[in-house]
């Protein structure tokens, strides 16, 4: 158990936060997954991307970069997403070191539901 705050930025302990995602529920929206994604990020949790990126677009494999820590992730925008919807996008802002230098991922992250689970599919 992981008794920190979890990464993705809402405040809660990891285990009862993005934890449980990692550990196989299904996020209930597009945006809860975007989190759980960049807290995948964070603990180098490459399974779970994995699973959690549409069949389609998927890579084959996912190297994690040894040298990039994740400082913080900040949600800018979604549209859609919700329980309800099939679709979403989720804009977000999220702050890294790589090398030692600072650095800023800014992007717009288009998701679909298959079979009633968020999956990831490319950048908007």
């Amino acid at each position: 158990m992981i008794a920190e705050k979890c990464p993705c930025g809402l405040g809660e302990p990891y285990d009862d936060c993005c934890g449980q995602y990692h550990r196989g529920a299904e996020p209930p929206s597009a945006e809860l997954l975007m989190r759980a994604r960049y807290a995948a990020y964070v603990v180098g949790d490459r399974a779970f991307l994995l699973r959690t990126w549409h069949e389609k677009t998927r890579p084959r494999a996912l190297t994690l970069e040894a040298n990039q820590a994740w400082q913080g992730l900040a949600i800018l925008d979604r549209q859609g997403g919700g329980i309800f919807d099939t679709e979403g996008v989720v804009e977000f802002r999220a702050r890294y070191t790589a090398d030692g230098r600072p650095g800023t991922m800014h992007d717009r992250s288009r998701f679909v539901k298959v079979d009633g689970a968020w999956r990831y599919v490319d950048e908007a």
